[in-house]
């Protein structure tokens, strides 16, 4: 099991959020984001696109199915696994830390490279600059996230370690997740230190309260 306890919890928890997405558990994707974030690749039409922190694998699919080249890559085995057994797209085990050190590890060049909730650690601005030097010509990057307005909850509005316990999912996770809370100001200081800015940013909301479901940051080149 890995030593890194995001991705240790990610191989635990493997089944279960693979039942949790692919049975259509998580309200909020239901709501919308899911829609969102295929909506938004396919109006970039790229040719390939990379799929980082692609779990197990449903938009790789979804947006293969649209006739693009995708590759998902994720460092949690156990995910990689029932990805691969579905199928859809081409999927690999990488950490971020090996896309970090690694160019030569999925290195595109990629007309479009997403990040769908898979932002979880602290910092993100090494991974987003390794990623931003994969991008093509004219590429964009793309960062949906949980939105920092909603998300802060009943917490102080400030960029800190929080603890995913599952207990809202209607499946049984057998372990917590650490993951770091990003203000929006954070998460602008990040892509800028990446060398990233900022064409788009997308909030979509949830059809009956209004209120944001998520983020969304289109990303292209400084």
């Amino acid at each position: 099991m890995s030593t890194d306890p995001i991705t240790a919890s990610w191989e635990t928890n493997a089944a279960a959020w693979t039942t949790a997405v692919r049975d259509g558990l998580i309200p909020s994707r239901r709501a919308g984001t899911d829609a969102a974030i295929v909506e938004i690749c396919l109006r970039l039409a790229p040719r390939r696109m990379l799929d980082v922190g692609c779990g197990e694998g449903w938009l790789a699919r979804a947006i293969g199915e649209q006739g693009v080249q995708v590759t998902g890559v994720d460092a949690s085995a156990p995910l990689i696994y029932a990805a691969r057994e579905t199928g859809g797209a081409t999927f690999e085990v990488a950490s971020y830390d090996t896309l970090i050190s690694d160019a030569a590890v999925v290195p595109g060049p990629w007309d479009l490279v997403v990040c769908n909730f898979a932002l979880l650690g602290h910092p993100v601005a090494p991974l987003l600059s390794a990623l931003r030097d994969r991008l093509s010509t004219g590429g964009h990057l793309l960062i949906q996230t949980v939105h920092p307005w909603v998300a802060a909850g009943e917490g102080a509005y400030a960029s800190e370690w929080r603890t995913e316990t599952f207990a809202a999912f209607p499946v049984a996770f057998p372990a917590h997740m650490p993951w770091y809370f990003r203000t929006l100001a954070d998460w602008i200081h990040q892509t800028r230190l990446a060398g990233l800015m900022i064409e788009e940013v997308v909030e979509p909301l949830h059809p009956e309260t209004r209120r944001p479901l998520s983020m969304i940051l289109s990303l292209v080149r400084q």
